[in-house]
């Protein structure tokens, strides 16, 4: 007959934390918010991932920049001719926008399944309700 020894109780090892690593450049108060925010949720540490990152982060810097100046200089400016048009840093603003949410989306930050909002499947609105 065989001799049964015991077994050594399972252990669970903690793999150890994972520091994500510092931006490759200095950011603005709004794009290092922006890069901690991220990286507490997602570690982004491959090369390209850090770098697409960092863009988005100087992105949201300059967006913070102009959009303190709309607010200075106001929404629209007076031509020479007295007419009104929206002030030039509008357009590079939504462009920048754009920016930092499409390279979240190539990051993949954005791929979280999002809550369903709205009235549940089947329930119509009625004007009695």
């Amino acid at each position: 007959m065989r001799s049964r020894t015991a077994k050594p109780p399972l252990a669970i090892i903690d793999a150890p934390p994972v520091t994500p690593p510092a931006p490759p450049r200095k950011l603005g108060p709004t794009g290092q918010d922006l890069w901690s925010r991220v990286q507490a949720e997602y570690v982004v540490a491959d090369c390209g991932g850090v770098e697409l990152l960092a863009q988005a982060c100087e992105a949201a810097d300059l967006v913070q920049e102009l959009a303190e100046c709309v607010a200075r200089e106001g929404k629209t400016l007076e031509t020479k001719s007295g007419a009104l048009k929206a002030h030039p840093a509008l357009r590079d603003m939504l462009s920048n926008r754009a920016f930092v949410v499409t390279t979240l989306r190539r990051l993949g930050v954005t791929d979280e399944p999002v809550a369903r909002m709205g009235r549940p499947p089947g329930r119509h609105w009625r004007p009695d309700d």
